[in-house]
C-alpha cells in the first residue's frame, strides 16, 4: 500500500496534512493553511513536484570513517578496496558513438506531397 496524505486542524484551528507511510510513520507535515482549498492545492503541488525534485545536500561534510586494519579481516568475508586513486574502465568496454558520414539534407518540400 502507498502513503497518504491526512489533513487535519492543528492547536491554533489552522489546516495541515501530513503524508503518511504505509506503516503508519507520518514523514512529512505541511505548513498550515486557511482553508481546506490550501490545504487541496498544496497536496496537489507536493504531487506534482515530489517526484520530479532534486535532492539538494545542505549538511557540512562529514569526515571519514577510520578504516579497519588488514589484520582485523574476517576469513571468507570480502573486504572493501582502498582507493587505488584514477581507475578507469578499460578501452575494450567503452562506448563510442558514431557520427553521421555527412550532414543532414534540407528538405525543401514537405515529405507528404
Amino acid at each position: 500500500m502507498a502513503g497518504k496524505f491526512e489533513v487535519f486542524l492543528d492547536s491554533d484551528s489552522r489546516f495541515r496534512f501530513q503524508l503518511t507511510a504505509a506503516d503508519g510513520t507520518a514523514m512529512a507535515v505541511s505548513g498550515a493553511f486557511k482553508d481546506k482549498a490550501a490545504v487541496a492545492a498544496g497536496i496537489a503541488a507536493v504531487r506534482e513536484c515530489a517526484g520530479t525534485g532534486l535532492v539538494t545536500d545542505l549538511c557540512p561534510a562529514a569526515k571519514a570513517a577510520p578504516t579497519a586494519p588488514a589484520a582485523a579481516a574476517v576469513p571468507g568475508r570480502a573486504q572493501p578496496q582502498q582507493n587505488r586513486g584514477d581507475q578507469r574502465v578499460p578501452a575494450a568496454r567503452t562506448h563510442t558513438f558514431v557520427l553521421a558520414k555527412g550532414p543532414r539534407r534540407r528538405l525543401t518540400t514537405p515529405r507528404w506531397t
